[in-house]
């Protein structure tokens, strides 16, 4: 496995915290977009990545109702 990359080298792991949650793909990257934005080059690639996974999940339950 290769080295932890500095952006997710604080606290908990993100993809420990997805996996114990039982997050489904769109819902972990939210989690891992989150996590990361703060630290890596680009913050607000990082949010509208998140933002993007957001929209997926509203329109997944909307799709639901």
């Amino acid at each position: 496995m290769s080295e932890r990359p500095d952006h997710y080298a604080r606290g908990i792991d993100p993809i420990d915290a997805i996996e114990s949650w039982g997050l489904s793909f769109s819902a972990g990257n939210v989690v891992k977009y989150l996590a990361r934005y703060q630290h890596k080059g680009d913050p607000l690639g990082d949010l509208r990545k998140a933002r993007y996974y957001i929209d997926r999940l509203i329109a997944q339950h909307e799709s639901d109702e």
